[in-house]
């Protein structure tokens, strides 16, 4: 063990290169920052830059964490989808309070979203549903995430008789797959700094009708 903790502290750590960033300045809204932090962090080449760790609560109160993709953004908030039988979704149906977390390494940048989640009207998520590729339509027609998979041959089997259903209706839809939106009412932008002084601003949500935030600048 003191030979792999001494490897871990060896490798280097925040190796990132912010952008310039001035708290200060920054926009009334989360959405609005977080828009342009994202689009940053696309437009400068960051790997995967839609992907996020979603973290859900299981029944027993303990945490479960899993990365998805970001569908989109609003002023409503940070939406994803999965199927409701998920485990993802079976515990937001438990406890609709999630968080997610976006990471950029090279950008050195993170952002931490948490709030309620709710799902969309089943003609949203069919819409969403039928913009995914036909592989991803198939695999998620099986409805079996996260069942045990007693032998891999099992999968090509399965998703070749839901992409057979699909080639006869390109419209079928999962009927449980679900549009999620986080209404966030906390949303932090952490910018790290070689020294350790990292750049944090947290908003933290007034009123949802006047879409009132406060921003506060938070200790490293």
């Amino acid at each position: 063990m003191s030979d792999l903790r001494a490897r871990l502290r060896a490798v280097p750590t925040l190796t990132g290169t912010p952008p310039e960033w001035d708290p200060l300045q920054a926009p009334a809204t989360p959405y609005e920052l977080f828009v342009d932090w994202l689009l940053t962090a696309i437009d400068g080449g960051v790997t995967e830059p839609c992907a996020a760790t979603l973290s859900t609560v299981r029944g027993d109160g303990r945490p479960s964490a899993r990365v998805l993709i970001l569908k989109d953004v609003t002023a409503d908030g940070w939406q994803f989808a999965s199927s409701a039988t998920s485990r993802k979704g079976q515990e937001l149906a438990t406890s609709p309070y999630a968080a997610l977390t976006f990471y950029w390494i090279s950008l050195g940048r993170q952002v931490r979203v948490t709030g309620r989640v709710t799902p969309a009207a089943p003609e949203e998520s069919a819409r969403d549903f039928l913009l995914r590729p036909v592989a991803a339509r198939a695999e998620a027609l099986v409805g079996r995430q996260s069942a045990v998979l007693a032998d891999r041959a099992d999968i090509d089997a399965a998703v070749k008789e839901q992409q057979d259903r699909i080639a006869l209706d390109p419209d079928l839809v999962a009927p449980n797959w679900t549009l999620y939106t986080l209404r966030a009412d906390e949303v932090e932008f952490w910018q790290a700094d070689p020294d350790r002084r990292h750049v944090r601003l947290q908003y933290r949500f007034e009123d949802r009708l006047e879409d009132t935030w406060t921003k506060e600048l938070l200790w490293p």
